[in-house]
């Protein structure tokens, strides 16, 4: 019985806040801190910089500070767009479980960007929310690779892993994409701070694209 009541007062809450701050005057995009050893503070430059970017190449007002917010706390529902990065294990307890459910089911999206050894745990963990739907990948047609600059054949590749192509998958509520997660490709190290992976130019840039892609999708979707 208390967690149905906890489930309502943040639906509640969610109903109320969340779609008025996708009308905020500065976006923001906020990384999620989670449990389970994985690094989720790794490359804290990458949201700086995507930020920076979307401020000079489309209209969108966005506050470029690296902002952080741990899923047990009800400033989840004052940002539209959440990420989530690492290279290990994760793990959300029943209550993180709870507020990401209210808040992706209430107009919230959450970006998910495979840094190396996530798969299987977000994987497992997202199954909690969506116990009846798997991912599924996007075919290049989907809106999020035209929202802004053109992707004709999908994700770019950015950082090697297992010299496999890239993939895209989705999860969806009510027919909207809620989560985006990219295998893969690793668009945040090509956000990071040039030093730090020593990525070419091109493929910064091409990562740099794709992210707007991402933010200028979620914001209009």
């Amino acid at each position: 019985m208390r967690i149905i009541i906890i489930y309502i007062l943040i639906l509640l809450f969610a109903i109320t806040y969340l779609p008025a701050q996708k009308q905020d005057s500065k976006f923001s995009i906020a990384r999620i801190k989670y449990s389970g050893g994985g690094d989720w503070y790794n490359d804290p430059s990458s949201e700086v910089n995507l930020l920076e970017y979307i401020d000079k190449q489309t209209n969108i007002p966005v506050n470029s500070k690296y902002v952080y917010v741990d899923l047990a706390s009800d400033n989840l529902f004052l940002y539209p767009v959440i990420y989530i990065t690492g290279h290990g294990n994760l793990k959300f307890s029943s209550t993180e479980i709870i507020k990401l459910e209210a808040y992706l089911k209430n107009g919230g999206f959450l970006y998910v960007d495979d840094d190396y050894g996530l798969d299987e745990y977000i994987r497992a963990e997202m199954n909690r929310i969506f116990p009846n739907q798997d991912f599924v990948e996007l075919p290049f047609s989907h809106g999020i690779y035209h929202s802004h600059f053109e992707f004709p054949n999908g994700l770019p590749k950015i950082h090697e892993h297992d010299k496999m192509p890239p993939k895209g998958y989705g999860l969806f509520h009510d027919g909207r994409l809620c989560v985006y997660y990219t295998y893969e490709t690793n668009l945040g190290d090509g956000w990071a701070d040039e030093r730090i992976h020593q990525n070419p130019q091109k493929k910064r840039e091409d990562a740099l694209k794709m992210g707007t892609n991402i933010i200028v999708w979620a914001l209009s979707n």
